[in-house]
């Protein structure tokens, strides 16, 4: 018996942009079929100019173009991309929420599909009423949901409110019982889409684990995220999509590389970025690498000693001499990996010109291989003068950290340190 749990092939969806597709009666479609000779008839006889068939083509969308993966049984896949990449498609395609305009789609097993918030459940109907519902919709019987009842209810927090009709929900409870009731019914195929996009730091804490159990538990996961720390922590393999065409199908940490360095870079400078905070009194307006010979440089390598420049502007009229400036590296999913800043050296910058630039001397750069994001601030008496989070990308390239040519992959640390080992025998 094959252990293929979800087989795609070929799969396309074909989108016409400003038509809308209306439901048919019995009596429409036997209309369609007795005229449908008659319009045959009249399209060969009216040829379409070029431009009327140009336009057409315009009008069509292909949100997936020869889709084709398979996923094992027990696998946990993230599914990544950009916006409009084709993975909420993709999903519904699996989901037979949608049919596929090309290919074939085989799945093998019971799916809950959680793809919007509350997917299926029936605003009338209370918390109680909908939990039956769903599990009846995944076919299971009314004995295994209520030996799953308590646990769904305890998870998602709404003992209070099980018999009032979910309309009456907030986001937060709504989101938590759906996401209790696609976790906890046992399909022996999950379809997540951007679950973790809501719902509060807890709560997001408390879906993570569950997916990780569901995962450790033998079950399939098709898991869409722009999450990436959860993808690379729940996933197995990745499948990155773009403009609805796999691009790159691996492991979750290669796929993810994939997709990171598909990125594009932010083209603003500094001077024109709107997302900064701060009263403006002293204003970076540039950023840049250089290596100690004063050569500016767009990639760093691991070890590498290299001064990083924030060139600044500061009003006339401001005087304030405890500038502090700090700078925070993080990975491309936004962890953070070390944070540096004048105060910890205790060395202070006095009274500012008017232009000038604060130098920040890293000895030993201690990063591996990838790309980082780079986020400043100043401040002074603990009052923002500007600040931007992610203010620009470094691309820091495998060097020689450690004098043997050898450097460990992100994937095995964020971050390198110095040591040094010994043998020690019994006794000292």
């Amino acid at each position: 018996m094959s252990d293929t749990a979800i087989r795609v092939e070929n799969i396309s969806k074909r989108y016409q942009l400003g038509r809308r597709e209306r439901y048919k009666a019995l009596r429409d479609t036997l209309t369609d079929m007795a005229t449908a000779p008659f319009r045959a008839i009249r399209s060969m006889g009216s040829r379409k100019s070029a431009s009327d068939e140009q336009a057409e083509a315009d009008r069509i969308l292909w949100a997936l173009r020869d889709v084709s993966f398979e996923v094992k049984q027990g696998e946990a896949v993230g599914i990544i991309g950009r916006n409009g990449a084709g993975k909420s498609t993709l999903l519904k395609v699996l989901s037979r929420i949608t049919e596929p305009t090309e290919g074939l789609a085989e799945i093998r097993g019971r799916v809950g599909s959680l793809l919007e918030v509350g997917t299926g459940f029936h605003p009338e109907l209370s918390g109680r009423e909908n939990i039956y519902l769903n599990g009846a919709i995944l076919g299971m019987r009314r004995a295994e949901i209520e030996r799953k009842f308590d646990e769904i209810v305890a998870f998602a927090e709404v003992e209070k409110f099980i018999d009032t009709p979910v309309k009456r929900y907030s986001s937060g409870m709504y989101v938590r019982l759906a996401f209790a009731v696609a976790a906890h019914l046992e399909p022996e195929i999950m379809l997540v889409d951007e679950v973790l996009a809501v719902g509060d730091a807890a709560f997001q804490k408390k879906c993570l684990g569950k997916m990780g159990d569901v995962a450790r538990q033998g079950r399939t996961v098709l898991f869409v995220s722009h999450n990436m720390a959860a993808v690379d922590s729940l996933c197995q393999r990745g499948v990155v999509l773009e403009r609805g065409q796999v691009k790159f199908i691996g492991t979750q940490t290669q796929a993810i590389g994939e997709y990171l360095k598909g990125l594009p870079a932010d083209t603003l400078s500094i001077a024109e970025r709107t997302d900064r905070r701060g009263n403006g009194a002293v204003r970076v307006t540039g950023i840049e690498l250089r290596d100690t010979d004063g050569q500016i440089i767009d990639t760093a390598a691991s070890g590498q000693a290299l001064d990083i420049y924030f060139y600044f502007e500061k009003r006339p009229d401001y005087q304030n001499r405890n500038v502090v400036v700090s700078m925070m590296f993080k990975t491309q999913m936004d962890m953070p990996v070390f944070l540096h800043h004048n105060r910890l050296t205790l060395e202070q910058f006095g009274v500012l010109p008017e232009k000038g630039a604060f130098v920040c001397r890293i000895s030993e750069l201690p990063l591996p291989a990838s790309m980082f994001r780079l986020g400043y601030s100043v401040m002074a008496d603990e009052e923002y003068l500007d600040t931007i989070s992610d203010a620009i990308e470094v691309n820091v390239i495998g060097g020689n950290f450690f004098g043997s040519g050898e450097v460990p992959p992100i994937s095995h640390g964020v971050c390198l340190v110095h040591g040094s080992w010994r043998l020690e025998g019994e006794g000292g």
